[in-house]
């Protein structure tokens, strides 16, 4: 087992494949001057496979695909069909954008992805627009409409930004009424390459936002080790989460790493990043190697995001996009 010095078990697992996206969202990435990673520079799907392998004998139960965008990578479905006949994991769930996803959702049923998570900061095309600097706003929401049809279980992940779509957060939690979704409402982060501070709204206030239109929430159950407070308007089909990403009030029960798609393990968001697992998985090390490497560079975890942040070397944190969020 991967076990931190404050006795938590490592069981979660998110593995980035790219830092390239079809999309430009303003909070995510600077608008220019994006420089991805040279294609030699990521690691290979057979070495996300192997690695994939030493997480689970380890304990890992729980691996999220994300990117960047991971279906801009070619025959993604192919190395996640190959990490579904792991029989050690237990969830496989993807994070998308939906630009590009409609067409893959027949395999994604067919290998049971565990879930869906859709970002979408908007029901509005042209807010869509300014957000993202992409047109896509039609592909985006003819694939959450396709995920209801094929029944994958779905959350929708929106970013909150002051003066930006804080008017859509009603409208977004309405989703809820009518679909048995979870719609998400995320604390903004500071990781889009630059120190541009967009305005936070924070958990109490986007709570403070659905009360006044919906009254009292019903709160409902967390799930263990859940980064988000969940909640139920009366009656609805699904149910509403809000992540404290930047006030960070659920690190308490931390127990994910995160993989960078050039094989840089982070403890945290908001850590500087350490175990190369690249370098090891290339230089020959054996899996009992890589898996004592793991255990050492998990003994490094904080105990909470605040004191990760206060432990950076650098002061400007990365685009989202190149750590995998």
């Amino acid at each position: 087992m991967l076990i931190d010095k404050f006795g938590r078990q490592i069981t979660y697992a998110r593995i980035a494949v790219t830092d390239r996206c079809n999309l430009r969202c303003f909070y995510c990435m600077p608008e220019n001057a994006m420089h991805f990673l040279p294609r030699k520079d990521l690691l290979t799907y057979e070495e996300m496979e192997r690695l994939s392998k030493i997480l689970t004998d380890e304990g890992v139960t729980k691996i999220r695909i994300t990117g960047g965008e991971p279906f801009v990578r070619r025959d993604l479905i192919h190395f996640l069909t190959n990490l579904r006949k792991n029989t050690k994991l237990n969830e496989l769930h993807i994070t998308t954008n939906g630009v590009l996803t409609e067409q893959y959702l027949d395999q994604l049923k067919s290998i049971n992805i565990s879930s869906i998570n859709l970002s979408l900061d908007t029901l509005d095309e042209a807010r869509f627009l300014e957000i993202t600097r992409r047109d896509e706003f039609t592909n985006v929401m003819s694939t959450f409409n396709a995920i209801l049809y094929h029944n994958i279980p779905l959350k929708v992940n929106m970013v909150a930004m002051k003066g930006k779509n804080e008017d859509d957060i009603v409208e977004m939690a309405e989703l809820s009424l009518s679909h048995p979704i979870s719609v998400r409402f995320i604390e903004e982060m500071p990781f889009n390459g630059s120190n541009e501070d967009h305005g936070l709204i924070s958990y109490q206030e986007i709570l403070d936002i659905l009360s006044s239109k919906f009254g009292e929430l019903s709160k409902i159950q967390d799930p263990e080790n859940s980064t988000a407070y969940h909640y139920k308007i009366p009656g609805s089909k699904g149910n509403l989460g809000i992540i404290a990403a930047y006030t960070r009030s659920f690190c308490g029960t931390c127990n994910r790493i995160r993989i960078t798609p050039e094989g840089i393990m982070k403890n945290c968001l908001y850590d500087g990043g350490g175990l190369n697992l690249r370098t090891l998985l290339r230089d020959g090390s054996g899996d009992r190697d890589i898996a004592a490497a793991l255990q050492t560079a998990i003994l490094n975890k904080h105990k909470d995001g605040h004191l990760a942040e206060a432990n950076r070397d650098k002061s400007t944190f990365e685009s989202m996009s190149s750590i995998g969020g």
